[in-house]
């Protein structure tokens, strides 16, 4: 699949059980919706974050508009000199826009410490340029998780399914092994659901029969309400914290 650095859709979310999720999955592959090349894999993603965590509390104030930044890379052994991807997500009145660059893990790392990306990068390395220069930034929350994908072509449609949903407040190396402390129940699933327009209406019948519910979640939010709030305020680190090499 060709690398897409820019996304603009709706993205709605459903925690299910086992039975809903296999419900979903039949439901959905009996529509032309196809997994993805990658098949179950691994998503760590490192979320950064001022000391006094300022964009997740922001963030869970369900403003208007609001925004993260995060380093992302796949697979269960990530190897130090991986692809990884920068990511600025942003969410205005209900769309959710998401911004992208591939760089090798050790130049992210470097550089998200440093606080400047390379101009190579062009427009999208800018914008996260000047997020960096805007806030006092440090690595705050890992989060991974195993995830499903199934897409559409002819509806423009991408439907997740992320399993056994984990974190870590320390161990920023994203070479480690993904492990971490379980953050949602065991057998829930969290289905997302990514289309530009309207969900279509076989969709919505195939979540009406399995009595599937739109949920506000997230997980850097869920980590933070139940676990980071109340541990000591964030150090910016004088040198980074992540070694990958």
């Amino acid at each position: 699949m060709q690398f897409q650095d820019v996304f603009c859709r709706k993205e709605k979310k459903y925690l299910l059980t086992a039975e809903q999720y296999r419900h979903m999955r039949d439901g959905i592959m009996a529509h032309d919706m196809h997994p993805d090349e990658f098949g179950l894999h691994t998503i760590a993603s490192l979320y950064y974050d001022t000391p006094d965590y300022q964009l997740i509390r922001h963030s869970l104030e369900k403003p208007v508009y609001k925004e993260k930044l995060r380093l992302r890379v796949y697979g269960s052994q990530v190897l130090p000199d991986d692809t990884a991807y920068v990511e600025i997500k942003k969410k205005f009145k209900g769309i959710v826009y998401k911004r992208r660059i591939a760089v090798p893990l050790p130049e992210a790392v470097a550089s998200l410490q440093e606080g400047v990306f390379h101009e190579d990068h062009g427009q999208i390395g800018r914008e996260i340029n000047f997020f960096l220069q805007r806030y006092p930034l440090s690595p705050a929350c890992w989060l991974g998780y195993e995830r499903e994908a199934f897409y559409s072509d002819t509806e423009n449609l991408r439907i997740t399914f992320d399993e056994n949903i984990r974190f870590r407040s320390d161990g920023w190396d994203m070479t480690l092994p993904p492990t971490g402390q379980r953050l949602v129940q065991e057998g829930l699933y969290l289905m997302e659901v990514k289309a530009p327009f309207a969900f279509p209406l076989w969709l919505l019948d195939i979540m009406a029969e399995c009595g599937a519910r739109n949920r506000s979640f997230s997980k850097y939010g869920t980590a933070y309400t139940e676990h980071l709030h109340t541990a000591n305020p964030l150090l910016v680190p004088q040198t980074s914290p992540i070694i990958t090499a």
